[in-house]
């Protein structure tokens, strides 16, 4: 598997920063401040109904990945805790999006959500990563990517 060249982890204001280095008018993007191709993961809160808005793709932004889940290592009513399936969308969005140059995960501070999924793509890329931010987050990856990779064989 290529290895991406950037995987970059961010709070949700970081991102859209990031996002908007990239940008410029139609028929100007020589003026974009950042011109590398991206991917982005955008870990979203369900209690907020999200941060108001999402990501697009376009000619920098190759694809984006949007979910919605809590920041929580332990059922909470009214919130949503990470899941098989959502690790399933986030292990082929990664592979689907190997070629670009970087990888950005953004979830509301950047700490929690969004590391666990970063340190968990390293480990896919044979990276000396060790787990970080949410356990759960992390470990229903590496359990998922375990089941995903044995079901191949």
């Amino acid at each position: 598997m290529p290895i991406l060249k950037k995987i970059m982890v961010m709070s949700v204001h970081d991102a859209f920063e990031y996002v908007m280095d990239h940008y410029a008018p139609y028929g100007l993007e020589e003026l974009a401040e950042s011109r590398d191709s991206y991917a982005m993961i955008s870990i979203q809160d369900t209690h907020t109904g999200g941060f108001g808005f999402e990501f697009r793709k376009n000619k920098s932004c190759r694809d984006v990945l949007t979910l919605y889940f809590d920041d929580i290592v332990r059922e909470v009513d009214g919130a949503v805790m990470f899941n098989e399936k959502m690790a399933e969308e986030i292990i082929r969005f990664v592979q689907k999006n190997k070629n670009v140059h970087t990888l950005a995960i953004h979830c509301y501070g950047g700490q929690s959500r969004s590391r666990a999924v970063a340190a968990f793509v390293r480990r896919m890329y044979d990276e000396k990563a060790e787990s970080a931010g949410n356990e759960i987050v992390y470990g229903t990856l590496m359990k998922t990517w375990t089941k995903m990779m044995h079901n191949l064989c």
